[in-house]
Order: C-alpha cells, then sequence, then structure tokens
C-alpha cells in the first residue's frame, strides 16, 4: 500500500544514532544519507529504501502528529518485547507496555527522540 514512510527530525545526528542502532534490531539498516536526510531499507532488499529521517523540506521545527503513528512488524513476540525495551534503552518513552490487544496480536508502544509514536507489531 505504501511506497515508504517518512518521519522528520529536528536533530539527524541525534535521530541517525537511535534508528541505526534500534532498526538493526529488526534487520532494517541504514543505506543512504545525506545532509537532509538517512533512508533505510531490509538487509534483504537494499536498493528499495521503505523508510526515511528528514530535516523537513520548508526548514521549519519537525513535529509529531496528534493520532499519526508508524507501525514495524516484527516476527515475534519476544522481539517485540526486545525491540520495546531497546527503544527504551535508547531514549524512547513508554507509550503502551508490550502485550496482547485485540484478543489476538501483540504490541507495544513508544515514542521516539522526537515524539514521534512508534508500535511494534507480531501476529504471532
Amino acid at each position: 500500500m505504501f511506497s515508504f514512510v517518512t518521519l522528520g527530525t529536528n536533530d539527524l545526528n541525534k535521530s541517525k544514532l537511535f534508528y541505526d542502532e534500534l532498526l538493526q534490531y529488526i534487520n532494517i539498516i541504514n543505506v543512504e544519507e545525506t545532509d537532509r536526510y538517512i533512508g533505510y531499507a531490509k538487509k534483504n532488499t537494499l536498493e528499495k529504501i521503505q523508510f526515511y529521517l528528514m530535516l523537513p523540506h520548508n526548514k521549519q521545527k519537525a513535529t509529531f502528529g496528534n493520532g499519526s503513528m508508524i507501525t514495524f512488524n516484527i516476527d515475534t513476540k519476544k522481539e517485540v518485547d526486545s525491540f520495546y525495551h531497546l527503544a527504551l534503552k535508547l531514549g524512547a518513552t513508554d507509550e503502551g507496555l508490550p502485550g496482547p490487544r485485540h484478543n489476538k496480536d501483540y504490541y507495544a508502544y513508544f515514542r521516539d527522540l522526537e515524539g514521534n509514536k512508534i508500535c511494534a507489531f507480531s501476529s504471532d
């Protein structure tokens, strides 16, 4: 459904440190950098960037959207737990402990260093 997702940042280097380590855990790596953005791709499809961190094009302050959220698919519940705890260790803030939701799937929620809401999801 989507070609790629972009998150704005006010500090590209700070966000890079956070996301480089966090996304590597789920086999997504930094594959392209400029002075304006960083592109991430899955290790098995390096030529297809699907996630960008970017300084806003209009040079205004990056802000998070109320009601906006990005969800990463993760293979197992245990990996959701580890991804969530790694995010908190890297400076993220809790938005919802890992656990089952909707009587089926498994989720964890946190806010990144810029306040963007991120979800880790597993249907395992």
